[in-house]
C-alpha cells in the first residue's frame, strides 16, 4: 500500500507566532498608534463636517405640517363690474388680459371671487367663489360654471364573472 496516495483528514493548525515574524503580532496590522490603532476607535466621517456648514431651515413653526399650497387670488365683484360688459365670461385668462390678477401667479393659482357690488350678468367659468360673492351673484341671476377639477379617472363597471364555487369551511377540532 502506497503512504504517498493518502490525504490528511485534519490539516496542521498553523502556529501563531508572536513578535517580528508573525501576521498578527506587535501592532496586528493596525499600523503604529493613534485612534485607528485603538480598540473601539469611531473616526468623524468627512462628510459629516460639510453637513454640519449647510443652514438649518427654519421658519415654518407651528405650521410645519400644513401643506405649501398656493393660496388663491381674490377679486372683488365691484372691480369684475367696471372691468367686464354685460354677457361676457369670467375666467383666469379673461381677469388676466384686463390685468386684474398678475400674469405670473395666475398661471398655476386659482382665482377667487369675492363680495361687492354687481348689476351685470356675467358668466364665471373656472374661478372659485366666496359665500357672500355667490349670494349676490343669485341675487342677479347671473350664470356660474363650476372649477374644473384636476384630471378626474373615471372607472368603468368590469362585467361580473361567474360566481366561482363557495369555499368548503374547515372546522378546527
Amino acid at each position: 500500500m502506497d503512504t504517498i496516495l493518502f490525504k490528511r483528514i485534519h490539516k496542521n493548525k498553523k502556529s501563531i507566532s508572536v513578535g517580528r515574524g508573525g501576521t498578527r503580532g506587535k501592532t496586528s496590522g493596525r499600523g503604529t498608534k493613534g485612534q485607528k490603532a485603538r480598540s473601539g476607535h469611531k473616526i468623524r466621517p468627512e462628510i459629516r463636517d460639510f453637513i454640519k456648514r449647510l443652514p438649518k431651515l427654519r421658519g415654518r413653526g407651528k405650521n410645519s405640517n400644513r401643506g405649501i399650497v398656493e393660496k388663491p387670488m381674490a377679486v372683488s365683484l365691484s372691480v369684475i363690474e367696471k372691468a367686464f360688459t354685460a354677457g361676457e365670461e369670467v375666467n383666469p385668462s379673461t381677469l388676466r388680459l384686463r390685468d386684474l390678477i398678475r400674469y405670473r401667479e395666475s398661471s398655476s393659482a386659482p382665482v377667487k371671487i369675492l363680495g361687492g357690488e354687481i348689476s351685470k350678468k356675467l358668466t364665471f367659468v373656472n374661478v372659485l367663489v366666496s359665500d357672500s360673492a355667490k349670494a349676490l351673484i343669485e341675487k342677479t341671476k347671473i350664470a356660474t360654471k363650476p372649477a374644473e377639477k384636476k384630471a378626474e379617472v373615471k372607472v368603468e363597471a368590469k362585467k361580473e364573472k361567474p360566481a366561482a364555487k363557495p369555499a368548503k369551511k374547515v372546522s378546527k377540532k
